[in-house]
């Protein structure tokens, strides 16, 4: 059987279902990696009561309509970041099947196809995750970064790519980051100017997308980053670090304190182990976000990017 037997109908709602199924599993993904708990087990419960979540309550975007946003068991309030994942763990299932599944010839064997959707849709949803979690602690789970970077490079070759192209792609995604802005600007500045987990990011996007992906990633990544610390800087007038990071360091240095020896080696290793300074220059903003934005725009609009680059500044013979 090939792509183009099945009912298009059938194959939209199919990969949107499924999407914002793993957009479910995502938020448990995004609230447990970070605590270091098993995303498998316990099933899913109540954040507030610890009750476990009924399979009905817990259905995608729909259940938090229903329940208008509270849990059934406690009434306690449920974040609006929970259907906002599932839809975007669903959109991006169907930008994956518009864009890159449906641009295969439409004599793809629907085995071929199905690998190709299953690669991408992970990418992204993984993506997500990714973004949200370091929003939230400044911290990119190497479970994520270098296991996407693994699947890209096991996946190349069923993407149209070759393994040299996707690992000459890796390493230039991760010298170009790690080089300037972690090793030689903590040699200079005493601090590193980006997180390894940034480097290890870039990376991921040189083996999927190969050189070009990577250092698209980085630059649109580091505008998209300025434009949005300018405007949160305008409207609030200061730049605050994630409550979690307050958090979790208050904690290291509650330890530090009691003589906890572990605790003072990862203060003074972490960049986020002293608090912020005031100014500007001196704010620190998850660059995470930023970076998987553009990995998300190379992924759906990558030849498109490279295309007009070519037709705008490459000479034309």
């Amino acid at each position: 059987m090939t792509l183009d037997e099945l009912p298009l109908w059938f194959e939209r709602t199919l990969v949107i279902i499924f999407g914002l199924l793993w957009g479910s599993f995502l938020n448990v993904v995004i609230y447990r990696l970070p605590r270091e708990m098993s995303v498998v087990r316990p099933p899913s419960c109540c954040g507030a009561c610890g009750v476990p979540i009924k399979p009905y309550d817990n259905i995608p975007v729909f259940s938090w309509l229903l329940l208008r946003g509270r849990a059934r068991c406690c009434r306690a309030r449920i974040s609006a970041r929970y259907p906002l994942v599932e839809i975007l763990g669903g959109g991006l299932s169907w930008a994956v099947f518009e864009v890159i599944v449906r641009g295969l010839p439409p004599s793809t064997p629907l085995g071929t196809a199905a690998l190709v959707y299953l690669a991408y849709a992970a990418l992204g949803w993984a993506l997500v995750a990714a973004a949200f979690i370091d929003a939230e602690h400044m911290y990119l789970p190497d479970g994520i970064t270098l296991g996407g970077t693994v699947l890209g490079l096991a996946t190349a070759t069923l993407r149209g790519m070759t393994w040299t192209a996707s690992i000459v792609g890796a390493v230039v995604g991760f010298v170009v980051v790690w080089l300037p802005f972690v090793d030689l600007y903590k040699r200079i500045r005493g601090q590193a100017g980006m997180g390894l987990g940034d480097a290890k990011l870039t990376m991921l996007a040189g083996a999927w997308f190969g050189v070009w992906g990577a250092l698209f990633v980085l630059l649109a990544g580091a505008v998209q980053g300025t434009l949005g610390a300018g405007i949160v800087y305008l409207v609030k007038g200061k730049i605050e670090e994630p409550e979690s990071v307050r958090a979790d360091r208050e904690e290291l240095q509650k330890a530090a304190a009691a003589g906890d020896h572990e605790a003072v080696e990862l203060l003074a290793d972490d960049p986020l182990g002293s608090a912020q300074e005031e100014g500007f220059g001196k704010a620190r903003i998850p660059f995470g976000p930023f970076l998987i934005l553009a990995c998300v725009e190379f992924m759906l609009a990558g030849d498109w990017i490279v295309q007009t680059y070519e037709a705008l500044f490459l000479p034309s013979y």
